[in-house]
């Protein structure tokens, strides 16, 4: 996958984004990311990117010429017209399922950075397929939003990490957090490590970081455990269901309420 990103300030982000596993990615070829300097395609002296809007107000408004012939300079250099997201706190709120999305239906993705009080709304008509935004608040500018974006949406790829495992066992792959981790030594500050992690019992461990997985996600984003609904067809998955509700009554109440809505 190749990723683009238009900003004002192309040196923090490729610096971040060349470090760590993305830096390595990059090295090996398995992504690359080309951060673009939006200031290089102004026509005047001053590489003047923004300026009054239209109809008062405080602030200014990217325009749109500089941010057109900087896409455009992209399209011509990838020889496509990459899907292009803009980053915008009007944007639809992004979250691993869009991750995973763009991971797997784009080869090239531009990602555009606003600054000021946003960009012309005729780019956006003209040249952005999507909007997307971090959640709901706002930041001074798209390059921590697209460097968030770029970071999910590459470590899903292949080759990028290490296996599959890494990220199919993490918070909201199949929409509940992830376990708690724990590592040596055994015992830190008179706080053991839980016992069945260290009984040698793989089947044991898997089945106690599913429950501790389901009561994590209950107690600290309810939101998502409404949503939950674990099989129940097989005897062995009434069995765990059961077991979680002799161990953990709010489970209990809090599961019955899911299924009766």
């Amino acid at each position: 996958m190749r990723i683009d990103i238009m900003t004002l300030f192309p040196d923090t982000v490729g610096d971040v984004l060349s470090e760590s596993i993305l830096g390595r990615a990059q090295e090996r070829g398995f992504i690359t990311v080309r951060t673009h300097q939006i200031r290089d395609w102004t026509t005047n002296k001053q590489n003047q990117v923004d300026d009054y809007p239209y109809g008062g107000g405080r602030g200014a408004v990217m325009q749109a010429d500089p941010l057109y012939r900087c896409w455009a300079h992209i399209c011509e250099e990838t020889g496509t017209r990459p899907h292009t997201i803009y980053m915008s706190p009007c944007g639809r709120v992004f979250d691993q399922g869009q991750a995973r999305r763009l991971a797997a239906d784009y080869e090239n993705l531009i990602l555009v950075c606003g600054h000021y009080e946003g960009i012309d709304q005729r780019f956006i008509d003209e040249c952005v397929d999507e909007e997307l935004s971090l959640g709901d608040f706002v930041l001074t500018g798209g390059e921590i939003a697209a460097m968030a974006v770029t970071d999910a949406v590459c470590r899903l790829l292949p080759g990028v990490l290490s296996d599959p495992e890494c990220f199919e066992e993490e918070s909201h792959w199949n929409g509940l957090l992830e376990y708690p981790q724990y590592s040596r030594p055994a015992v830190w500050h008179e706080r053991p490590v839980p016992e069945v992690l260290t009984s040698g019992d793989h089947a044991k461990v898997a089945r106690w970081r599913r429950k501790q997985s389901i009561l994590r996600t209950m107690y600290r984003r309810p939101d998502l455990f409404a949503r939950l609904r674990l099989p129940d067809k097989t005897k062995a998955e009434k069995k765990f269901i059961q077991e979680l509700e002799e161990e953990d009554h709010e489970f209990k109440v809090r599961y019955a309420e899911n299924l009766g809505r």
